[in-house]
């Protein structure tokens, strides 16, 4: 099994001046973060990273000269980046299944990713996500109600997300192909596949670095799970 990562954005919504996966959280990089988790996870064989061709931070972290880490040059969305992560993966192992997780989500549990895969039937595939505990509105083009949705049967998308790499290739590349702006995830191209993946409850704490106040509920978070006495180091 091995896992991709998309990292070739910049982050823009964070305002920082540079991609957020290079902010730093506790003295460590958020990439330094997510991939020290991943390459925690045993299972995995290798982690593909998608970056941008003129990316100089990348290379200046340690853990881009990991023997189980490779890179690769992203593309201009983030679907075009996992699909040539995946194609890298399909170049060493044609019948590999892939995780493909978010840089910017530094505290996956180990436990969430072998629930993935406990799950996962070599299907549809399956994905980690929350469900809603909010009231959820469905809004008009005036941004007024027209509905109430029921909430027992939406979920929040997380990642990792887990599939066959050669459906999932195949299935980026009908999307991007068909309708590009609909590829909100991985899943959604295997939907539109007419794949049905799983969904896997994962922690609250699997959180996506997106805005600037998202890194002090990370920072939380961070050492909520230190004092569960959950860290991990590379391996």
């Amino acid at each position: 099994m091995f896992a991709v990562v998309p990292a070739a954005g910049v982050g823009a919504r964070m305002g920082a001046g540079l991609p957020k996966q290079y902010l730093t959280l506790q003295g460590r990089t958020l990439a330094e973060h997510t991939l020290g988790r991943l390459l925690a996870f045993a299972p995995l064989q290798a982690v593909v990273v998608a970056v941008a061709d003129d990316d100089p931070w990348w290379p200046e972290l340690a853990v881009a000269g990991h023997p189980r880490v490779t890179s690769v040059t992203g593309g201009d969305s983030r679907a075009r980046s996992v699909l040539a992560g995946v194609a890298a993966v399909l170049e060493r192992a044609p019948d590999a299944r892939v995780l493909v997780h978010d840089m910017a989500r530094p505290l996956v549990r180990l436990s969430d990713i072998q629930a993935l895969l406990d799950h996962d039937d070599r299907g549809d595939g399956a994905i980690l996500a929350r469900p809603v505990t909010d009231t959820i509105k469905q809004a008009d083009a005036d941004t007024r109600i027209r509905a109430t949705l029921d909430r027992s049967l939406i979920w929040r998308a997380l990642t990792p997300q887990l599939f066959d790499a050669r459906r999932l290739h195949d299935a980026l590349l009908s999307a991007l192909r068909d309708d590009p702006e609909a590829i909100t995830d991985e899943a959604s191209a295997l939907e539109a596949a007419g794949a049905r993946p799983a969904l896997v409850a994962g922690h609250a704490d699997n959180i996506k670095i997106t805005v600037p106040e998202d890194l002090a509920l990370a920072r939380f978070y961070l050492r909520a799970q230190e004092e569960e006495g959950l860290a991990w180091q590379f391996v």
